[in-house]
Parts: structure tokens; C-alpha cells; sequence
């Protein structure tokens, strides 16, 4: 089963599971892509970096999971895009704090709200990225 396919607001350990997981892949590629970018003086500081990275997206992902998921249960809206947004602002919020950045904080919370709550809205109301044929 993936994210998608279990309903808003119900299992929230294994949607969290889920957006968890896919946040420690994306921390890993990342991380590699940095180290690779910006090498590393000792093996030991680009382990570091590695797992810092990657644990900053894990914990980014794991609140946002458990976040849109208590408040599509609190509010009984599973549905609603204000519970991605939320989420996604929860997870601005933790790399503000992170960062010990205000201004970070803020505008991860914005950006990261609004993009959760139009992936929602593109999942649910079925929207076309890339289609086979142009439509006239």
C-alpha cells in the first residue's frame, strides 16, 4: 500500500511510516549529491554530514506525517487541504527551529504549506502533468 491509498486521518503510524521513509531516501540522495559536489575532508565529517542531512529530512517527513494526520482526525475533514498545509508548516517550523532562523522558519512553513496542500489538491482533484496527446 502506498501513502495514497490509505485514507486521510486513519492509520497515521504507517502513513507516517510511509512519508518517513521516502524523506530518508530523498535525505540520502541529497547527501550524496553534496558530498559529491563538496567533498568532504576526513570520512568521518561526510558521515556526519550524511546523517545529519538525512536525519533532518527523516524528522521533516516524519512531522509532517504525523501532523497532517492528528489534524485530519481533529477536525473530522479528512479531505481538507488545510490539514496539508499544517503539515507542511509544522515541518517549515522544525527547520526554522533548526536553523534558529525566523525568517527560514516562516518561509519554509508558507512554502512547504502550500506545496503539500497543492499536491493534495492535485491528487484529489486528478490533475494532468504530462498527458499523451495535446488537448485543443
Amino acid at each position: 500500500m502506498g501513502y495514497w491509498d490509505i485514507p486521510d486521518g486513519t492509520d497515521c503510524v504507517q502513513k507516517t511510516w510511509l512519508v518517513t521513509r521516502l524523506s530518508v531516501a530523498l535525505g540520502l540522495v541529497g547527501s550524496a549529491y553534496h558530498i559529491i559536489a563538496f567533498k568532504p575532508k576526513t570520512a568521518l565529517e561526510g558521515v556526519l554530514r550524511t546523517g545529519g542531512a538525512t536525519l533532518t529530512m527523516a524528522s521533516l517527513g516524519a512531522i509532517f506525517g504525523i501532523t497532517t494526520c492528528v489534524t485530519a482526525q481533529i477536525r473530522e475533514k479528512p479531505d481538507d487541504l488545510i490539514n496539508y498545509f499544517v503539515g507542511g508548516c509544522a515541518s517549515g517550523a522544525f527547520l526554522g527551529i533548526k536553523t534558529h532562523s525566523y525568517a527560514t522558519g516562516t518561509s519554509a512553513c508558507v512554502a512547504f504549506g502550500v506545496l503539500a496542500a497543492l499536491s493534495k489538491s492535485s491528487k484529489r482533484d486528478g490533475w494532468e502533468f504530462i498527458t499523451s496527446e495535446p488537448k485543443l
